[in-house]
This record gives structure tokens, C-alpha cells and sequence, in this order.
């Protein structure tokens, strides 16, 4: 098993290798998640092709079996606000040391075989080098409460290159008012429910 470092990924066979690589990973997540968490193919290329990002490949022989791209200029994302981030990180922001996890994935298959450990100890090597704020989000999927998770498995990989915090930046969730028959069937029999309820605190 070995990783290689690219930016940008220009190979065409590499792209479809990484392509594949990328859907067989976020299969799970793309039908547990309410955001669009997997992108497209243009996406995906876009993200391959510019040269502030950077992508880190593990190798079993010549198959991609894990991969994370970092974007290193947080200007240049569509994901973070670079607002937010020159007002609470003004340092790291002038610095040009806001680093943002676009993806990382691992194929379902090599989950268990310790490469996502491996993987971490190559690009977080750099990131700890730099000295950068390394920003990563994930799905409740991943992440279900503020502890553990997701989340503590990146710093215990980050503490395998140095000294990190775990720094919780801010909490996102989703809702939904559902309007199907049934409920509305429910609510004009006179049943409680959340909705109606909730008549009593406006």
C-alpha cells in the first residue's frame, strides 16, 4: 500500500479511476444524508482539476482504494465563508492557512483495514507542517452527536502527526413540515400531534 499526492489531477484514466472510487464510497451517505453531500461528475472534475486542491491517494497495487482532497485556498470553495472565517481566524485566513476536507472516502471494501489511518498520517503530516486550521464537515450519518463520531476519529488521526484541537465551528439541521393525506386525515380527526400542539406556544 503506498499514497501518492496530486494537484491537479490531470490524467484521464486517473480522474475515471478516482470517479469510480469516489460513488462506491459515498453510496451510503448519498441515501442517509438530506444535503446533497456527493457531487456531481463536472463537480467532481472541478474539483480535480484546480491547482490549489490537493489530493491524496492510497494504493492497494493499481487500484485507488481511499482518497481526500484539501482545498487549501478557502476563497476558492463554494462550501465556506471566507467572511466568516477572516473575522474568527484573521490570522490563519491572512496566511492563507484555512484548509478545508472537501471529501474523504474509503472504499467500502478496505473500511476495516486501517487505511483511513494511513491515509491521515500522509496528508495530515502536511497540514501540521503548515500549521493550517484544517476545517471538515460530515452528515449526521457520520457525525450523530458532538462527541465521538466522525469527528473523533480526524483528531485522533491528527494526533498521530502532532498536536491538534478539536474545535466544534457550528451545527446545521434540517426540517420539514409534511403535508401528506394522512396527517392532514389525522390532524382533522383531532388527534394530537407536534403541529397542533405547538398551537399553544405562538
Amino acid at each position: 500500500m503506498f499514497v501518492t499526492r496530486h494537484s491537479p489531477v490531470t490524467d484521464a484514466v486517473l480522474k475515471d479511476q478516482l470517479w469510480t472510487l469516489y460513488t462506491r464510497s459515498y453510496a451510503r451517505t448519498a441515501e442517509e444524508a438530506v444535503t446533497h453531500e456527493m457531487l456531481d461528475r463536472l463537480e467532481f472534475n472541478d474539483q480535480l482539476a484546480d491547482a490549489t486542491n490537493r489530493a491524496w491517494v492510497v494504493w492497494e497495487d493499481n487500484m485507488p482504494v481511499a482518497m481526500t482532497m484539501i482545498a487549501t485556498d478557502v476563497r476558492r470553495t463554494r462550501w465556506l465563508s471566507e467572511h466568516y472565517f477572516k473575522k474568527n481566524y484573521p490570522k490563519q485566513f491572512a496566511t492563507n492557512k484555512v484548509h478545508y476536507v472537501v471529501w474523504a472516502v474509503v472504499d467500502p471494501s478496505y473500511v476495516t483495514k486501517g487505511v483511513s489511518m494511513f491515509m491521515a498520517r500522509q496528508a495530515m503530516a502536511v497540514e501540521a507542517r503548515e500549521g493550517s486550521l484544517l476545517v471538515f464537515d460530515m452528515p449526521e450519518s457520520n457525525q450523530p452527536n458532538e462527541q465521538g463520531g466522525a469527528a473523533e476519529l480526524m483528531f485522533r488521526m491528527a494526533r498521530q502527526v502532532g498536536g491538534a484541537h478539536l474545535v466544534p465551528l457550528t451545527v446545521q439541521r434540517y426540517y420539514a413540515l409534511d403535508f401528506s393525506p394522512a396527517l392532514v386525515e389525522q390532524q382533522e380527526t383531532g388527534a394530537q400531534t407536534p403541529s397542533s400542539l405547538s398551537d399553544s406556544v405562538l
